[in-house]
């Protein structure tokens, strides 16, 4: 399965185009992505029949967020719910950079069932497998990781490991620095099943032919 992060409408609908499995919408390449625009979002649905999970992470910084904040992360999952979201991206962490469980397992109930991926704040958890168990516990189809290092390559060794942990109880998507040039090595080391790439190039767009590429590695 590959799944392209897609900051903007244009490289959403080129991904569909050029055989994304799904697409992880959101905005703001600068800050990592945040949640994107509502009114996009339902125009790239009319557009394109490709799965769409959208990401909740109202700023950009830390994971950690206030009352306030979360009460804001739940209004926008709530619009995008609304509006036909396929799935939806986050992650919350405590002040001591570990998973927020009472949060997250709230937000995972506040989407009635669409599946949600935990984003690469997971990676700075100091302990990957016993924050594995705890997105288990909340609810979490998919987790979004690098291996608790800065790119697939350097963390693929984890990324075995976790795909190994998980036995099938979470999907791990491995993501970060990856590109056609590994996908293959990264897929045979790991034994994962589930891939994610932004296949930009340059710029903030994703490049049609990067994703073929990715595709064709299956």
């Amino acid at each position: 399965m590959l799944e392209i992060a897609c900051f903007n409408k244009e490289s959403a609908v080129i991904a569909a185009k050029a055989g994304a499995d799904r697409i992880e919408f959101c905005a703001d390449f600068h800050l990592g992505g945040t949640t994107p625009d509502l009114e996009d979002f339902k125009n790239l649905k009319k557009e394109i029949d490709v799965p769409i999970y959208v990401m909740i992470r109202p700023r950009g910084g830390d994971f950690f967020y206030s009352d306030e904040g979360f009460s804001l992360m739940k209004h926008q999952l709530q619009n995008f719910y609304n509006a036909g979201a396929d799935g939806f991206v986050f992650g919350i962490l405590d002040q001591n950079d570990e998973v927020n469980e009472e949060q997250c397992k709230e937000l995972v109930q506040f989407a009635k069932g669409k599946p949600c991926t935990f984003h690469r704040a997971f990676d700075r958890t100091k302990n990957l497998e016993k924050s594995l168990e705890k997105l288990i516990n909340c609810g979490f189809s998919t987790v979004l990781t690098s291996g608790g290092k800065s790119n697939v390559e350097e963390g693929k060794e984890m990324l075995q490991k976790l795909v190994g942990i998980s036995a099938g109880r979470i999907d791990i998507l491995c993501g970060g620095g990856l590109r056609s040039s590994n996908l293959v090595e990264i897929k045979n080391f790991t034994h994962a099943k589930s891939f994610h790439s932004s296949a930009i190039l340059e710029g903030e767009v994703a490049d049609f032919h990067e994703i073929t590429r990715l595709k064709s590695c299956f």
